[in-house]
């Protein structure tokens, strides 16, 4: 029973740390619903047909019940405070490598340029097999990473299969650091600067004022700012690397909370950097929260065009607060204003039925907001582009060929084949190098279908339950054999995008993070329509409403 209490008294502090703020209605069923879960404990203690682990199912209980509400509301157990601390400083103690999961073994996928599995001599494509005597083999990548972190100063022993050798490896732990800025530089105009900004941690501020003050000295006179797969982070770094564009005393984001003291103006406390320079913000689908703060208050004071794909639509603020027992809880307070008073929130969380999927906020509940100028904006939909650059979907064979390991493997065995490869900003592979890749391909074993092919197939059975099929019979077999899937067919199709991500891959086997963006840059569509943009006063003026 005391172990219960200890369940009970968290639970408690989760759902009533507010409750002198809660309207009284709400008591009674609090009450209520805590002696049940009492009672429910109490049976299980005494009658289950095994003995329960109590921490377990705590720990179970209160993510169940949060996950009732929205994903952003996470509960932070003593275990996972590895997790809290990536989260907010980028930190954690490690090796500095990507793994991935192939088959029964892990693999280093991409060490970190500097970091001590690189400079110990760790390779990608390297196959994990033990770390530290304890076998790895069928071991989940989230255990085999568990394994691979630890105290900076430690050393583990990392037993590795490469190209079929048995190596091991020393390697001492240091505190890894995930850059917010893991790439800058000058595009290839020579006078356009751009910075990658991955993460919102601590640092994040600091490091895009650095890498802006290196790029002036090299001489631009255009920023690209590439915000795009950056889910967010802390909202004060947001609204300082929005200070370096836009004057002091500007309002860039407000908060709307249930409770007054969340009601919150946040705006420039600083000189800015630069007020004239042009800028482009590029964002997707995987830009939320911090980065849409960003990009959307430079867009709602016309300080920026925005160029590429909808934004997610993550218009809350979280805040973490400590628990007993050495946990935290990482909760929503709040909702986000940009200047022009839209909020971005796509999905409505909590009108909801239980056990619901969220559903996109109804068309006929948007409403329009201007820019500084004059521009027409709305809200629910993340930040919508002022240029949307349409790409298209990837070919499933390139998924496949993805999926199936197939690039990876080609990549890791064109590493070990060629000692040395052009610079990265301009590599490419040669037809003789395309053709090898084609060779190599074809003799893997996985399958793939075409939407067409399956489009077809529904058809057929249509046709069929009509009594047509008979008639088109003919015309069906010729069509379907043009969709059917052919990979010596469709590796020449498709030549053009698998020889890119294909080169991708390959230049990070050399170059690492900084050569794999350089060298993107070469197909990167946002990218050259934001050069194209900056270009042109003409037309930057003229998108931007002035």
């Amino acid at each position: 029973m005391k172990q219960f209490l200890h369940v009970f008294a968290l639970v408690s502090i989760l759902i009533g740390f507010s409750s002198p703020l809660k309207a009284q209605s709400n008591g009674f069923e609090e009450i209520k619903s805590m002696e049940l879960m009492d009672l429910i404990f109490q049976q299980l203690e005494t009658n289950y047909v095994d003995e329960i682990k109590p921490g377990e199912m705590s720990k179970t209980a209160i993510d169940a019940m949060l996950k009732q509400l929205d994903p952003y509301t996470v509960y932070y157990h003593e275990s996972n405070m590895e997790d809290y601390r990536m989260m907010t400083t980028g930190q954690y103690g490690g090796i500095g490598a990507l793994i991935r999961k192939m088959g029964d073994y892990t693999f280093i996928a991409e060490p970190y340029e500097g970091k001590p599995a690189q400079t110990s001599g760790a390779m990608a494509g390297d196959k994990i097999l033990s770390i530290d005597g304890k076998d790895m083999k069928g071991k989940p990548s989230d255990e085999v990473s568990d394994a691979l972190r630890g105290p900076k100063g430690s050393t583990i022993q990392l037993k590795v299969d490469r190209a079929g050798q048995e190596k091991t490896i020393s390697i001492t732990r240091d505190e890894i650091k995930l850059a917010d800025v893991p790439y800058f530089g000058m595009l290839n105009n020579g006078t356009t600067g751009y910075i990658k900004l991955n993460s919102f941690t601590q640092t994040a501020s600091s490091e895009v004022i650095a890498a802006y003050g290196k790029l002036k000295q090299q001489g631009m006179t255009s920023l690209v700012l590439d915000l795009r797969g950056n889910g967010g982070g802390l909202l004060i770094e947001a609204v300082k690397i929005v200070n370096v564009f836009v004057k002091k005393g500007q309002t860039v984001v407000t908060t709307k909370g249930r409770i007054p003291e969340e009601n919150r103006t946040y705006a420039t406390s600083a000189d800015p950097l630069d007020l004239t320079i042009p800028l482009v913000v590029l964002v997707d689908g995987g830009s939320a929260s911090a980065s849409e703060i960003v990009s959307g208050s430079l867009q709602d004071l016309d300080r920026a065009v925005i160029i590429g794909e909808n934004s997610y639509g993550k218009g809350l603020v979280q805040r973490t607060f400590d628990l007993k027992y050495g946990s935290k809880i990482k909760l929503t307070i709040s909702k986000y204003y940009t200047p022009s008073g839209r909020c971005v929130q796509r999905l409505e969380y909590y009108d909801k039925e239980l056990g619901d999927k969220p559903k996109a906020i109804a068309d006929s509940l948007l409403k329009s907001f201007t820019t500084a100028n004059g521009r027409k904006v709305i809200d629910g939909r993340g930040i919508e582009p002022d240029i949307v650059v349409e790409k298209g979907d990837y070919s499933r064979l390139l998924l496949m060929l993805v999926s199936n390991n197939v690039i990876f493997n080609y990549a890791t065995d064109y590493k070990r084949s060629h000692e040395t490869i052009g610079p990265a900003k301009t590599f490419q592979l040669s037809t003789e190098d395309y053709a090898a890749f084609k060779a190599y391909a074809l003799k893997q074993e996985f399958t793939y279908s075409t939407a067409s092919e399956e489009q077809l197939e529904r058809m057929k059975k249509t046709a069929e339950d009509e009594g047509y099929f008979e008639d088109i019979k003919s015309d069906y077999e010729q069509l379907l054999s043009k969709v059917t899937p052919s990979k010596e067919r469709d590796l020449d199709k498709f030549k053009e995008e698998i020889n890119d991500i294909l080169s991708s891959e390959i230049v990070s086997r050399y170059y690492y993070q900084n050569g794999r963006a350089e060298q993107a840059f070469q197909f990167d569509k946002d990218v050259q329509k934001a050069v194209e943009v900056l270009s042109d006063t003409k037309k930057l003026n003229t998108i931007l409403g002035k």
